[in-house]
């Protein structure tokens, strides 16, 4: 590709929004409280490192080698290194997740922005209005596109330069606020006491998914990002900061949520609902909760964005890199088919309630628990048994004995706990 980054410092907050998404903020919280605390915690910082830095590692390393998309990079690799060339459909699954995802992952980016603008507005009638929802999803698919059609550098890199430090300051600010308003001593234990009596195997399958799911390896998003970076930027260095940051902001939304539900008597398993139904009542009942009710839902927007961008990205790299379409038709073919797409989520709030399971938990458990796990499980394998222990070594310059390890956990242990998070809970129900 000929577009580049135009440094360490573009590539590494680019591929930090691309991990930091409503995951890390709306999801991480509500799991969390659904499953005791502390012990998932625990479990979630395992899956990161057993699951989600391997293959991050090995996405980094096959992007910036193979130069394309997707599946063209995964597609030339495999050519130099005498694999099959049916590894692409790897990529191009990816692809797919990618832009199912966005179509659903847009409705709820659609709410953050109405709950910026009106933290106060009733849940259940925003869910009732199609025509108020199809609005919102509009905006926020338009805004990701615009900023796509831009093109690498003016567009998703200048994005992630304002989008990411104000991320950082709105959840600072926000995590202090809750500190300090809210009940930070009973957030503390709840977080970081260990206490394994009631902890589940299948919740513990479900942390280590979690990493999975909330960063965004498996599906290409940072092959793609990666064949933008320069020769001269550390894949390593980039791969540990993006995945602190996100674990960093996971936490520091933990510090923000939890204070503020447990000072109001409030349930922290309220499960998806915790975000936006549970704690708009939390900060109607605290000091300046208003301002602090905006910045939240403003914060929200701004890790949805910065997903929905890469998301986006994804499918629009490969219709320009092998089908030579130029960038902004890309852009906008791909976010109106996501639109239309989503369209079927919107519905499934009002329009098609009566349906069971609703379109949109048929989409969520689809990608996630089907195609997400499916394409990660397919990228280690490739990683580790079509590709060489050397080629590794040499693109992310690591020791021949780090080389031996990561090599090792994406033959085995990568693949396998991806495996288990992915079919074991479904057994244990």
């Amino acid at each position: 590709m000929t577009e580049t980054w135009s440094g360490r410092a573009g590539f590494i907050l680019a591929a930090i929004g691309s991990a930091v998404g409503l995951g890390s903020i709306w999801k991480f919280p509500y799991e969390v409280g659904a499953n005791g605390g502390a012990a998932f915690v625990l479990f979630y910082l395992l899956g990161l490192a057993l699951v989600v830095v391997p293959l991050m590692l090995a996405e980094f390393a096959i992007g910036r080698r193979g130069g394309g998309d997707a599946a063209s990079s995964i597609e030339r690799l495999a050519a130099a290194h005498g694999a099959r060339r049916a590894w692409m459909w790897v990529g191009v699954l990816g692809v797919l997740a990618g832009a199912l995802i966005l179509s659903y992952y847009s409705v709820i980016g659609g709410w953050t922005i109405a709950y910026a603008i009106d933290p106060a507005r009733d849940y259940a009638a925003l869910l009732a209005s199609p025509a108020r929802m199809i609005g919102y999803h509009a905006l926020f698919l338009g805004l990701a596109a615009a900023i796509v059609a831009r093109g690498v550098g003016r567009g998703i890199e200048a994005a992630s330069k304002v989008l990411m430090p104000l991320l950082a300051v709105l959840m600072l600010a926000l995590a202090a606020y809750g500190v300090i308003e809210g009940d930070a001593a009973a957030t503390l234990r709840f977080l970081f006491r260990l206490d394994l009596s009631g902890f589940t195997a299948r919740a513990a399958l479900e942390a280590l998914g979690l990493g999975f799911f909330s960063i965004g390896v498996g599906f290409g998003l940072m092959i793609t990002y990666a064949a933008y970076a320069r020769p001269d930027i550390d894949l390593r260095q980039a791969a540990l900061l993006s995945v602190g940051a996100d674990t960093a902001i996971s936490l520091c939304a933990g510090l923000a949520v939890f204070p503020l539900v447990f000072a109001n008597g409030l349930d922290p398993a309220s499960g998806p609902g915790l975000v936006f139904v549970t704690l708009p009542i939390a900060f109607a009942r605290m000091p300046f909760g208003a301002v602090a009710a905006v910045a939240f839902f403003s914060l929200l927007f701004v890790a949805a964005l910065a997903s929905a961008i890469s998301m986006l990205e994804l499918a629009v790299a490969l219709l320009m890199k092998r089908f030579a379409w130029r960038r902004s038709p890309a852009a906008a073919a791909v976010a109106g088919a996501c639109f239309i797409a989503g369209l079927a989520s919107v519905f499934s709030f009002n329009l098609w309630s009566h349906w069971t399971p609703s379109a949109f938990d048929l989409l969520d458990d689809f990608t996630s628990n089907v195609m997400l796990p499916a394409g990660g499980l397919a990228l280690a394998l490739f990683a580790g048994w079509a590709l060489p222990r050397a080629f590794l070594v040499d693109e992310l310059r690591m020791t021949a004995r780090r080389g031996a390890v990561l090599h090792w956990l994406l033959r085995w242990l990568t693949p396998a706990l991806i495996a288990a998070a992915a079919i074991a809970p479904a057994l244990l129900d």
